[in-house]
């Protein structure tokens, strides 16, 4: 079941994330690497569609995939962002690693991937990744050419995240 979940999912998010290339959009550019600190299994996090949040045999539904396939107990729920927040039964807190590294949830190989479309990812701070803006290059060229310090300029770069 589980195989067949990852590749549905993989196969769904390819889907989506090439209908919105198709569009225009891009996404955000992932830089550094994994520190291994385990934040984001600790409390892993979906966000769901109104129609998954309002009906509640819908909601019953996916809570209980997530409970038998993945392996998440509901924590919390956060109805103004319809974001369900879990447990990791996986995760190890005194390793603070996953117990299923090789068969984990799709999300979870693919975080922080998976938050590069949103207008602005919010990584989780022990990560070790950052968000660069897809119009970073562009952004930089123009705040060099405004009259501005170095120290205005550097606080610029830093509040927009355009890395180096």
């Amino acid at each position: 079941m589980q195989r067949v979940a990852l590749w549905s999912y993989r196969l769904a998010l390819a889907t989506h994330r090439a209908l919105r290339r198709t569009r225009g959009e891009r996404p955000w550019t992932l830089g550094g690497a994994c520190r291994r600190s385990g934040a984001c299994c600790e409390a892993p996090a979906i966000a769901v569609g109104r129609l998954t949040w309002s009906l509640p045999n819908v909601r019953r539904l996916f809570l209980a995939w997530q409970r038998r396939v993945n392996g998440f107990a509901l924590v919390s729920a956060d109805a103004r962002a319809r974001v369900f927040v879990f447990r990791c039964s996986h995760f190890d807190p005194a390793t603070r690693s996953c117990d299923s590294y090789d068969s984990r949830p799709g999300m979870c190989r693919d975080y922080p991937r998976n938050l590069m479309w949103q207008p602005s990812p919010e990584l989780l701070p022990p990560c070790g990744y950052r968000a660069t803006p897809p119009n970073a290059a562009g952004l930089r060229a123009s705040i060099d050419r405004l009259g501005l310090t170095p120290a205005q300029r550097e606080k610029l770069r830093r509040g927009l995240r355009l890395g180096d």
